[in-house]
């Protein structure tokens, strides 16, 4: 009679999983570098029109659902902060207070989250749809270079993207707030407008585009890296633009935290 195996300690599995978790990371990490040197080194032959497209796709046509989101962010950081501020009599320091979440906080996080959903998902799932159709190999077998056509204008295009609609999308956020705080609280919009522009810096506003740009970058990044590693049939597809918006959200709140402490120590 052939003896049961011996069960594995619980330390062990505890330590296997430990160590999967770790080489996921290194392989994770590994595969993101390459993307960007590639993408790099795809700048100079980058594919104009494939640019031109990405332009529209993640910039144009995500600014509305930008704007609603900023406007409606606005409002919601005026009602919550003014619970607040009016018990400890502060009503003046709303607009610096509203403003300096919206700059640093709560624009460049919301704008993220919601690039990572709408355009990091698409990205992954175009990219892997192409690498298990064989069109990637495709483009290789006759000479082209795919970092240069498919990657490096989408990268390009999600950066610029995310850095012209954060100007949009704070400027909507503060006149929002400032509407808000005039019929919610009765706060005088030269007041609002008055502690804003007295207590906040343009390095403040340089801080949330700093923010949104690194952000960016992590999602195109990120999301192109999933793409391009799919392997299988359809099911592929839809894993990697699953995995690409789970991967990108860590992401951005690992560099939210990383960037605030920079930032703030920086400009302490």
């Amino acid at each position: 009679m052939t003896p049961s195996p011996k069960p594995e300690s619980p330390e062990l599995n505890a330590l296997r999983g430990v160590g999967g978790l770790g080489l996921e990371a290194v392989r994770g990490t590994g595969a993101l570098a390459l993307v960007a040197a590639r993408t790099v080194l795809g700048l100079p032959r980058l594919e104009r029109r494939e640019l031109t497209r990405a332009l529209v796709q993640f910039g144009y046509d995500s600014l509305p659902l930008a704007m609603a989101t900023a406007a409606l962010a606005g409002v919601i950081v005026v009602l919550q902060s003014g619970l607040y501020i009016q018990r400890f009599g502060a009503r003046a320091f709303l607009g610096w207070a509203s403003g300096y979440g919206v700059l640093w906080e709560f624009g460049p996080l919301l704008l993220g989250l919601i690039m990572s959903a709408r355009i990091g998902a698409r990205n992954a799932a175009e990219l892997a749809t192409m690498q298990v159709g064989g069109q990637i190999e495709g483009l290789r077998g006759i000479g082209l270079d795919p970092f240069a056509i498919l990657v490096a204008p989408r990268v390009v295009a999600m950066e610029l993207s995310m850095l012209a609609m954060s100007t949009f999308t704070f400027m909507v956020a503060i006149l929002f707030e400032s509407v808000a705080a005039l019929f919610t609280l009765d706060l005088p919009l030269r007041t609002f407008f008055g502690t804003f522009a007295h207590m906040l810096s343009p390095l403040d506003i340089a801080g949330g585009v700093v923010k949104t740009g690194v952000f960016g970058l992590a999602i195109s990044l990120v999301s192109t890296a999933v793409g391009l590693s799919a392997r299988g049939g359809a099911q592929a597809v839809g894993r990697a633009a699953a995995s690409a918006v789970v991967q990108s959200c860590a992401a951005i709140f690992v560099l939210d935290f990383v960037l605030t402490l920079l930032l703030a120590g920086w400009m302490a």
